[in-house]
């Protein structure tokens, strides 16, 4: 999963606009071949590059991939994906990396600072592999396929090039045969993990945050698939699934410990979490933070553990039978509950192994090992439906690519065609949907009918509410500008949506920033009715986060306000109306919040 573009469209359409290739102002060179590039093909262009450098491989390439495509060459993607990697070779380390420094400054990535050899820094990246690595790229379009459609703007050039290289040399033969393997390795382990993965709740000092030599875990992965230690053939999986699978910073021996020690199908991996015995005492306790001094596999199975344990041990067992896992941890730091997701035989992702074991939550999350951070509703939604593996979808990816070049090109035109191509064929490619937006916005097109592409897109999103909501508010924004304020108010209002599992609950959200409001500008009277309103109206089915961000608060100002009695109240309706199980973490909090009330009032 690629971190979804945002496309606001202020400021991103002024994003790098560079001059259209010849091909694009009507003076192409002559026409191509109809045909897909030969092996005699490769190794020209490889000599070419090595007498002229790839920069001028690459303008040549993407003319021809762009003329094949205007004339409907089937053929054009794999000249596309040539253009790509003689783009990516013709960079330098230090033109690379600069380009990935200003993404991670843009998207305010936790990431370390990196500092290159100088050496590396000077020279094209393509000198980063040997000639027959570039030569297996070059000519495997599936894996060219892989890499350019993962491969995020957050993945470090140079390191992920120079895993892959190392990959490569230890084994080449192995390399091919798991090629999706090595790439899910070099995008994964390309910048260390943040401190508070792969869970808060475990000492440093008992799971050190490491993970292992990339060629290390390539080779262990591939020698358990290969002696059949894992429940799926690891060769069969794409690297956007992969990437579940080696984000673990478990040692080598645990994680052999569990192909050995843990017998579970896979179709029933969901037991793995109730495997691990509860440990009550620990919960009532308030011991959130596992006690011993070290944290492996053999002893949660022994000693047994709280959620988010059983969590961990069922994911990460797993991972060591090459089965692509999610942990997600509940939404509070307090380790209130946690729950794992796994993807099945059949392609399909079982999201909530575990998730009614405990008190359900509002809201969780759950990581994208890619670029470290949360993975988003509608990520989850896509990754749950699996339309990225359709023919449909690659036709659209093919499209939106090429919509993509002519957007850069400055042909906005054409690009405008292909983004709507790119839709028709899969109204779910929100790249193309970015691509399609920001060209019609530089064709000055009719604010009506601006709008309507904009409603146009959120109906396509409806059944993705955060996406949908993007739509919204820049079609609220449009209509705004043209001083339609009360249709822009409806539009806006709209945009507002239903709490997917495993992200933050924006229902708490809205109601935290109206009560606050109320509180602000109000007497507590009227904040008191405002709250009754509020807990009707956004807290029905809702759980710990609506109580942490919206009831406790409140009560806690009532109770300052000594008003034990309106605060009583407050707690009953909070009861009727929250999704409380018995015994549930959530049930203690009130009770507690309950009692205070009642000593207030002595």
């Amino acid at each position: 999963m690629r971190r979804v573009v945002t496309f606001l469209l202020t400021g991103l359409l002024a994003a790098v606009i560079v001059d259209a290739e010849p091909v694009l102002r009507g003076t192409a060179p002559k026409p191509a071949p109809a045909a897909p590039p030969t092996a005699a093909d490769l190794r020209a262009l490889q000599a070419e590059a090595a007498r002229g450098g790839w920069e001028p491989v690459a303008r040549r390439l993407r003319a021809t991939a762009l003329d094949q495509y205007a004339r409907g060459v089937p053929s054009a993607q794999d000249w596309y994906y040539l253009y790509r990697w003689a783009d990516l070779f013709a960079l330098t380390g230090g033109e690379a990396t600069a380009d990935w420094r200003a993404q991670v400054e843009r998207q305010k990535a936790p990431y370390p600072p990196l500092e290159l050899d100088p050496a590396v820094a000077a020279q094209p990246l393509a000198g980063l592999w040997p000639e027959d690595l570039r030569a297996y790229a070059l000519s495997t379009p599936g894996f060219s396929a892989e890499v350019f459609t993962l491969w995020s703007p957050l993945d470090q050039p140079v390191i992920v090039m120079q895993i892959l290289a190392a990959i490569w040399r230890h084994d080449p033969a192995a390399f091919r045969d798991y090629a999706s393997l090595a790439l899910a390795i070099a995008l994964v382990y390309d910048v260390p993990p943040p401190s508070s993965w792969p869970h808060h709740q475990v000492s440093p000092a008992a799971l050190p945050r490491q993970l292992p030599p990339p060629v290390d875990a390539f080779a262990f992965f591939v020698k358990s698939d290969r002696r059949g230690a894992t429940l799926q053939r690891l060769g069969r999986l794409s690297a956007a699934e992969l990437k579940f699978v080696v984000d673990t910073c478990t040692p080598f021996a645990e994680l052999a410990w569990a192909q050995t020690s843990v017998d579970v199908p896979l179709a029933q991996l969901d037991r793995l979490y109730g495997a691990v015995r509860y440990r009550r005492d620990r919960q009532e306790g308030g011991v959130a933070v596992w006690p011993g001094e070290t944290y492996r596999l053999p002893e949660i199975a022994e000693q047994g553990g709280i959620c988010i344990d059983q969590a961990y041990f069922a994911a990460t067992v797993g991972k060591a039978k090459g089965v692509p896992t999610l942990l997600f941890r509940g939404a509070t730091a307090d380790g209130r509950h946690a729950w794992f997701g796994f993807r099945d035989g059949g392609g399909r992702w079982r999201l909530d192994c575990g998730r009614e074991a405990g008190p359900p939550p509002a809201a969780g999350a759950a990581t994208d090992p890619q670029t470290w951070s949360a993975i988003t509703d509608d990520e989850l939604a896509f990754l749950a439906e699996g339309f990225h593996r359709l023919p449909l979808y690659n036709t659209s990816r093919m499209h939106e690519q090429f919509a993509d070049l002519y957007l850069r090109a400055g042909s906005f035109a054409a690009a405008a065609r292909a983004a709507r191509a790119a839709v028709n064929c899969e109204p779910r490619n929100l790249e193309a949907w970015n691509t399609l937006v920001m060209a019609e916005a530089r064709l000055k097109m009719d604010p009506k009918q601006f709008e309507a592409l904009l409603r146009e897109g959120a109906r396509a999103f409806q059944r993705y509410p955060e996406l949908a909501a993007q739509f919204k508010g820049i079609l609220a924004r449009s209509l705004r500008a043209r001083g339609q304020t009360s249709e822009a108010d409806v539009v806006r209002r709209g945009a507002g949506h239903e709490p997917a599992a495993g992200r933050s609950d924006p229902n708490a959200s809205q109601a935290e920033a109206i009560l606050q409001q109320s509180i602000g500008n109000e007497d507590i009277g009227r904040a008191i009715v405002t709250y009754y309103r509020v807990l009707s109206a956004y807290g029905r089915g809702g759980g710990p986060e609506f109580f942490d961000r919206v009831v406790r608060p409140f009560v806690n100002r009532l109770l300052d306000d000594n008003r034990p009695q309106e605060a009583i109240k407050a707690i009953a309706h909070a009861r009727s109306t929250l999704r409380i199980e018995p015994d549930s973490q959530l049930d203690v909090d009130l009770n507690e919040l309950a009692e205070r009330a009642r000593q207030a009032m002595r």
